[in-house]
Parts: structure tokens; C-alpha cells; sequence
């Protein structure tokens, strides 16, 4: 019996020698946000890299909270190998040291080619979904066309919808009040440039509607509640492909933000992880999630696998991108409390 024992042990020994990639090893935890997002995720990286390299992978979800990647790193238990994360959780995780730094080398993209590339040491940009204004073509024959339309209230009477957050309201207003996009972030890293940019929000303050939720622009917008609004392009697409309304979006000063893959500092596969990443990063897989969804790729060599019908519709489309925001995250995760506390204040004056 005991003999037995030893020769299976030896035996399984030898076999682990010679297949070194054993199940455990070609085992991976995929972390995002669960919806629609997650599942054109699945179709475009997950199944197919699953497939291809014979790994076994386990999806969760979560809700973005930076303390669960924390709370593992710190425990030294890190069970999730590639997260989705916000760019906000980017920057304060990779600041922390609970992310692993991402060498581009190992990923196989030239990190230049990647939208937001350059702002992010610790996370790879995925996808781009930005933050749009829309009105409805059925309301308005001859709707707005810039972000100087949306504070434009003889020219187009009526509420508009805002989120009620100052992101993109601040940068927006000094778009309508003159400052080239490239500027945005140099003035509004004055105490002269955030009094601008409040002074000009104050002329439209009395006819906005203030949004929570994104799904509440649509809706406004079929109920005739507002004549425009912002919100996320996403909800826009949604409401025009699924609820054949006539919404457009005017992409002038439109504000793509990212998703990112980040690997959390200690986890154990970082090399499986990575090759599932480089996976992700691929122009044609790129390409591919944008037939799930309509958010941009974040790698620019993407573009040229899309179709055109779907790339009209996308963030990343470049006669989309020509005056759009390149959202500064290191600017909100250093001012952004600051800028929220006064905003609040000016609301509720």
C-alpha cells in the first residue's frame, strides 16, 4: 500500500515535470462590472482567450471598490488576477502600490497607440465611453451642434439635463465661454479659471434638470421634459437602436473616459495575466467588442477593423474625437472633493 502510494506520487511528480502548465497554473479570476459590459467582454476576450490557450476562467463582478483590491494585497491573498478598473481606482491603487506597474513589453502594443495610454502606469486603457449631450430630432428640427448650443438658451429655450456633479459641467462651461479644449485644464487649475466657469454655469442654472442616474436623460428627453441633456453615449446608442427613438448625440466637447486592466500587486498568475491582457489589447478583439457595445477601443489600431456603421456611433471614431476632452484624471483625483464641496454650495444658493 505504501509502496503503491510513493510510485502514484512519484508518478504524479513526474507528470507536473513534464506539464508544467498544470490545470491550476491555466487557471484565471477576471474581475469587472457585471451588465452588458461584462457580457461583450465575454465574447470578445474571455471566451475566445479561454479557448485558445485552454484556461479556465472565473468571472465576479464588483462595483469598483479599490478597498477589496487593498484588503487581499495587504493580506498577501490576492485571489482576482485581472481587474476592470476606473480611472480614478487606476491612479489611487498604482499611487498605493497595490497594483502590479505594467510593462508594455509583455503586453506587445506600442504603449503610444493606446488612447490614454501615457496617463496610467499601473492599468492598460480597454475601452473609451464618454460623456455626450443629445436632444431629440423630432423636438428639434435644427438642434444644437456645439457645447456652446447647451448654454445657448435663446437660440434653444427649455431645460437641459445635467449630471449633478461638477466633472465635465466645469470644463463644458469653459468650452462655451471660449477656452480651447487643449486649455481647459491649464484655467481650470486656477481660482480665476473654476469663478469662470461657475459664472458662466450660472446663466443656465435656472433651466437645468439635474440627473443622478444616466438613464434619466432619455427618459427626459422622450417625455418632452427637456430639450437636451447629457449623459453617457451608451444610454444614447441604447434608446436609439433598442427604443428606435431619434436621438442624436453632438459630439463637440464630447469627454471619453477608460476602463482599464490592472493586475493586483502579489497575484500569483501575473504571467497568465498578462498574456490575457496582451489578448484583450489586440486590435481585431479590440474591434470586436464594438459589436456588443458601443464603447470606443482604446487601442487606435482598432479603427481600421471596425465597420463603418458601427464606428459612426463610437467615441473613438475620429471625426467624433476632432474637439473632444481629453479628460485629465489626475486633475479630479486632486481637486476633485475640492470642486465638488463648491459645487454643492452653488447649488443650493
Amino acid at each position: 500500500m505504501t509502496s503503491s502510494l510513493v510510485m502514484a506520487g512519484v508518478a504524479a511528480l513526474a507528470l507536473t515535470l513534464a506539464n508544467p502548465a498544470s490545470a491550476e497554473d491555466k487557471a484565471l479570476t477576471v474581475v469587472s462590472w457585471g451588465g452588458a459590459y461584462q457580457a461583450s467582454q465575454q465574447e470578445a476576450y474571455i471566451k475566445p482567450f479561454a479557448k485558445e490557450t485552454g484556461t479556465k476562467i472565473t468571472e465576479e463582478e464588483y462595483n469598483g471598490e479599490i478597498a477589496k483590491i487593498r484588503a487581499m494585497v495587504e493580506a498577501k491573498a490576492v485571489t482576482w488576477d485581472v481587474v476592470d478598473v476606473d480611472t480614478q481606482t487606476a491612479l489611487a491603487a498604482c499611487a498605493e502600490g497595490i497594483l502590479e506597474p505594467i510593462d508594455y513589453a509583455k503586453i506587445g502594443v506600442d504603449r503610444s497607440k493606446m488612447i490614454g495610454g501615457d496617463q496610467f502606469d499601473c492599468a492598460v486603457p480597454t475601452i473609451l465611453y464618454s460623456t455626450i449631450f443629445a436632444y431629440d430630432a423630432d423636438k428639434l428640427k435644427d438642434g444644437p451642434k456645439t457645447v456652446a448650443d447647451l448654454f445657448d438658451t435663446k437660440k434653444f429655450p427649455g431645460k437641459r439635463a445635467l449630471q449633478k456633479n461638477p466633472f465635465i459641467n466645469l470644463e463644458w462651461a469653459l468650452m462655451a465661454d471660449g477656452v480651447a479644449t487643449k486649455d481647459l485644464y491649464k484655467v481650470l487649475s486656477t481660482p480665476e479659471g473654476v469663478d469662470r466657469a461657475f459664472k458662466k454655469l450660472d446663466t443656465i442654472k435656472k433651466d437645468v434638470v439635474w440627473w443622478e442616474a444616466g438613464a434619466q436623460t432619455p427618459q427626459l428627453l422622450a417625455d418632452g421634459q427637456i430639450v437636451m441633456g447629457s449623459t453617457w453615449n451608451g444610454r444614447i446608442y441604447n434608446a436609439i437602436k433598442n427604443d428606435h427613438k431619434n436621438f442624436v448625440i453632438v459630439w463637440d466637447g464630447q469627454a471619453p473616459d477608460y476602463d482599464l486592466w490592472a493586475i493586483p500587486k502579489g497575484s500569483p498568475r501575473t504571467d497568465l495575466a498578462y498574456q490575457f491582457i496582451a489578448f484583450a489589447t489586440k486590435p481585431e478583439n479590440q474591434a470586436n467588442q464594438t459589436n456588443y457595445i458601443s464603447y470606443g477601443p482604446a487601442n487606435t489600431e482598432a479603427t481600421p477593423h471596425i465597420a463603418p456603421d458601427v464606428l459612426k456611433d463610437l467615441p473613438s471614431a475620429p471625426d467624433n474625437m476632432k474637439n473632444a476632452i481629453i479628460v485629465d484624471p489626475q486633475f479630479w483625483a486632486d481637486k476633485g472633493e475640492e470642486l465638488r464641496e463648491r459645487f454643492n454650495a452653488w447649488l443650493a444658493q
